[in-house]
């Protein structure tokens, strides 16, 4: 009879509960290197392709766009973004927080 109790409230929990959608993408895009002449041309266009990334492959309200990392592949570079909404922005946060930083042993804390 316990097990039928909790069963059914485990169930209960389980079906009433309400979990929070929380979005983070890693996309990576790229522009042409023949078109970026100096700087000003080079912010214009990664501004342009990551707008272009926004308002094209996401279909949620970002919070934060963080570029990860950017390289040059022939004539075409490569731009690594990351995008979260605001909830992924704090799932982000408690994952970094509970994972040990690289200099850091397990069970020991940075200083």
């Amino acid at each position: 009879m316990k097990t039928l109790v909790v069963a059914a409230i485990g169930l209960a929990v389980a079906v009433l509960a309400n979990p929070a959608a929380a979005y983070v993408v890693e996309v990576t895009t790229s522009i042409p290197t023949a078109t970026i002449q100096d700087h000003s041309q080079l912010k214009a266009a990664v501004e342009s392709a990551i707008d272009d990334v926004l308002k094209h492959a996401i279909a949620f309200a970002p919070t934060t766009v963080t570029v990860q990392d950017a390289r040059v592949a022939g004539d075409r570079i490569y731009i690594l973004l990351l995008i979260a909404d605001e909830e992924g922005e704090e799932t982000m946060k408690t994952l970094s927080a509970e994972r040990p930083r690289p200099t850091e042993s397990p069970g020991e804390e940075a200083p």
